[in-house]
């Protein structure tokens, strides 16, 4: 018997007790490869001994001092190290208070993306536009937990329970070139025309009631690692500009290297007002998130209210910090967002080997080390799964059997209807480790079809 509430309150977990590489191992002494990171989490993979000292040594130093009356070398560390490597605006007269300069710390995605929210709200006040008062979002999206993130969220599985609790927010159509992209349309034009659904949702709701455009830059858990298409964000960027809106991408899942830029946002050629990160930041080593401001939005404040009217206790958690600047240390002394690239077309090249031709998989998709992998009953009519045979946690089920850990998850398409398995090894990954995924997966996969096709009677 437990008396931990877990999430799930019907299904009983092994229990781990130690990490080794891109393992994970339990009690009974089970060794699970982790191809995701957990939740695109553990970067590094596990037990990284850098990273695990520099923690030891700030707690043997100071654990915690509470930013209401102290900062702390870690954190204004590693605010110095995220500043410096952020993307840059290119070519604008406005680069100054475009440059993401500063750097607000909290302890993980969902608390990110609230902070964010209030930022961008308390920066319309302070620039004296108090009746900006409304989100634009995406459906199809996930920007966490928090009643908040969960407004402006557009997974419609997560929402529904809460949804008389949510402010409100406006959703529009993903970009999706997997089901949305039409007959013979171009990539770029189908960029271009997905991004002018904001222009359009902007002109129905009025802009002077715009606060923000929120978007997680590669669209993760919801949808299963779709990038946007060519132009996409440029002309996002452009319609938020033309009408004095501020833009918050979410990176809390896609940021910190795992496409194969520290920054996803840069190989859009797209800078950001806000810009959320997490998981990857501390890399599963300590809870920490962090919100990235322009300078612009920073200098409003400061010549406003002179506060950030937010906060948490444990927001900027020297400890937390400590492993976070370890970790992306880690990552710029090993070089490894070359890695990522190389081992993420490896894995791609894998995935369309085993899975490219199969029958119940529809699409192949993502970025370095996040990719996705959607699940079709009919893959010439895109035909989704009976959600009743709910076939993406049977993968999950079959898979830790196997072995191996992987995402998958369901409501692919609207929150009901769609199976997808979303993929995010370690940066540290091996070739050889590679192909142990793709063939546990290919195992998990065809058990957990068999298993609708021949249920237990």
């Amino acid at each position: 018997m437990t008396h931990v509430f877990h999430r799930q309150l019907k299904s009983p977990l092994p229990v781990a007790v130690s990490g080794q590489g891109a393992y994970i191992i339990d009690s009974t002494g089970k060794r699970y490869l982790d191809a995701s990171g957990g939740a695109a989490v553990s970067c590094l993979g596990h037990s990284d001994a850098e990273v695990v000292a520099a923690v030891k040594a700030q707690l043997d130093s100071l654990p915690f001092a509470h930013t209401g009356f102290f900062t702390t070398e870690a954190m204004e560390e590693l605010a110095d190290r995220l500043v410096a490597a952020a993307p840059r605006p290119a070519g604008e007269a406005a680069a100054r208070t475009r440059t993401l300069d500063k750097v607000y710390f909290v302890s993980g995605g969902s608390e990110a993306v609230e902070a964010a929210l209030k930022l961008a709200r308390q920066a319309c006040l302070d620039r004296g536009e108090p009746g900006r008062d409304l989100f634009i979002a995406r459906r199809q999206s996930y920007h966490g937990n928090t009643l908040g993130a969960l407004a402006v969220g557009g997974n419609a599985w997560r929402r529904e329970p809460f949804q008389p609790l949510l402010m409100p927010a406006e959703h529009i159509a993903p970009c999706y070139a997997y089901r949305e992209q039409l007959a013979g349309e171009s990539d770029a034009d189908y960029g271009l025309r997905a991004a002018d659904a904001l222009e359009e949702k902007i002109q129905e709701v009025g802009a002077h009631r715009v606060i923000a455009f929120v978007a997680e830059t590669v669209v993760g858990a919801t949808l299963g690692a779709v990038p946007p298409a060519p132009g996409y964000f440029r002309r996002i960027r452009d319609i938020c500009d033309r009408h004095g809106i501020l833009l918050i991408l979410d990176e809390v899942m896609s940021g910190m290297g795992r496409t194969g830029h520290l920054f996803a946002c840069a190989e859009d050629g797209v800078v950001p007002d806000l810009l959320c990160i997490a998981k990857g930041l501390g890399a599963g080593y300590q809870p920490l998130g962090a919100v990235l401001c322009s300078a612009g939005i920073y200098d409003t404040i400061q010549g406003g209210t002179g506060y950030f009217q937010h906060g948490h206790t444990y927001s900027g958690h020297a400890a937390a910090c400590a492993g976070g600047l370890a970790v992306q240390k880690a990552i710029a002394a090993r070089d490894l967002m070359p890695r990522v690239r190389k081992m993420g077309t490896a894995l791609s090249e894998r995935l369309q080997a085993r899975f490219g031709n199969h029958p119940f998989v529809g699409d192949l998709r993502g970025r370095g080390l996040f990719q996705g992998m959607e699940l079709v009953a009919d893959r010439g009519a895109k035909t989704p799964f009976d959600p009743s045979l709910k076939l993406n946690a049977r993968i999950k089920a079959r898979a830790m059997e196997a072995g191996l850990i992987c995402y998958p998850m369901g409501g692919t398409i609207d929150g009901v209807r769609g199976d997808h398995v979303l993929l995010a090894p370690p940066f540290i990954v091996e070739e050889a480790q590679l192909d142990e995924l793709t063939d546990k997966l290919a195992q998990a996969l065809d058990a957990a079809l068999a298993d609708i096709a021949h249920p237990a009677a």
